[in-house]
């Protein structure tokens, strides 16, 4: 509506025009017929209206380009003004939080924004059984169900730290990578699935709202509140029949007690699976226990919080060794993970190691005779 006016006067600077046209038109065919004499010499007059009209639309043209121009400056001064009330402050020593959504509407490229959210928040619906993009190409998941609240939630396994941190080296491929390079990996791992065109609309749009969302962060630094939660080691193994008696009791009106996931109450969509082929993979990051158990911790059962757990630390490390112990998709990248062996994480779940424990402990626990002979070794 804030061009209704400007278009309004093209509008009418057309109609002129016409008018214009149609009174020369009249006005050469009276003198045609030689009517241009005596009482019939007024027509001549059509064409002085003729020229008014047409001077007369020229100077609506002229005003509605001044016009646009006018409103077109407004909206952008308005733009920048509310990009600046949207703007989040960094704050060193308080936990991250992400941008207010309604600064979206504001951003420079807003369409491209929310359309990337919408593919984290949806994922199945573009690349699912039947998706818009490429159906098919991927597991039962939606990047929102590892990444919480459209990867916006403090230790929900957030994005506050990617457009900061990246590119940077990483042990698991031996190379620096790329947001691109980290977003593709989800794609394969997580879900099992087809990586995106590194050069097409989708990549651009996720790394557009990955960029949105941690624009208040400096370079080079990981806030706290990103990523995952780190819960106390245990003096023990984690044990997966402790732990499937807190899936009954916790996680399976949710999830299903055969781990496939439930509807979600007025909703179309689902509670996402656990284990099966629906599921994350054996290459996800979710497959480390301390990932899983962390991710628990700080956000499971639905409605605990960071700051508000409903499961205690054993509960959650338990609860991971149960769900990580089921089945679901085989590892794809063996033969090409951690180039350099010494290089895995302590709870990285496959041989071979630099070290002489068991895969069994790298993958339950106890974990902190690993970590102190990593320690040593450094």
């Amino acid at each position: 509506m804030a061009y209704f006016f400007p278009i309004a006067l093209l509008l009418l600077a057309f109609l002129l025009w016409q008018s214009s046209s149609s009174l020369g038109q009249a006005r050469r065919w009276f003198g045609t017929i030689g009517l241009e004499s005596g009482w019939l010499t007024q027509v001549s007059t059509l064409g002085v209206f003729s020229g008014i009209f047409r001077i007369t639309a020229l100077l609506l043209v002229a005003v509605s380009a001044i016009s646009f121009l006018q409103i077109k400056k407004h909206r952008e001064a308005e733009r920048l003004r509310m990009q600046t009330l949207y703007k989040p402050v960094y704050d060193p020593n308080g936990l991250w939080q992400p941008p207010d959504l309604e600064g979206m509407d504001w951003a420079n490229d807003a369409e491209l924004l929310r359309y990337g959210r919408d593919l984290v928040v949806h994922t199945q619906d573009y690349f699912g059984p039947t998706g818009l993009v490429r159906a098919g190409s991927i597991n039962g998941l939606n990047c929102q169900n590892c990444h919480l609240d459209a990867g916006a939630k403090p230790w929900g396994n957030n994005y506050a730290a990617v457009q900061s941190m990246y590119p940077q080296f990483r042990e698991r491929s031996g190379s620096e990578e790329t947001i691109a390079k980290r977003i593709n990996d989800c794609f394969e791992r997580s879900l099992d699935g087809q990586p995106l065109d590194s050069t097409g609309r989708e990549m651009l749009a996720i790394k557009t709202y990955i960029a949105w969302l941690g624009q208040s962060v400096p370079t080079k630094v990981k806030p706290k509140g990103s990523g995952l939660w780190a819960p106390e080691y245990l003096n023990r193994r984690a044990d997966p029949a402790r732990g499937q008696a807190v899936y009954v009791a916790k996680c399976r009106s949710c999830h299903g007690p055969d781990g496939q996931g439930l509807p979600m109450p007025e909703s179309a969509r689902n509670y996402p699976p656990l284990w099966g082929p629906s599921s994350y993979a054996e290459s996800a990051g979710l497959f480390r226990l301390s990932r899983f158990a962390g991710y628990v911790k700080a956000n499971m059962p639905l409605g605990a919080t960071w700051d508000n757990p409903q499961l205690s630390d054993e509960e959650a490390w338990d609860v991971a060794a149960y769900v990580n112990s089921q089945p679901r998709p085989k590892h794809r990248f063996l033969d090409s993970d951690f180039p350099n062996v010494a290089g895995k994480p302590f709870d990285h779940p496959f041989g071979p190691y630099a070290d002489t424990f068991p895969e069994t402990q790298h993958k339950y626990g106890p974990f902190q005779p690993i970590l102190a002979a990593k320690k040593a070794k450094r």
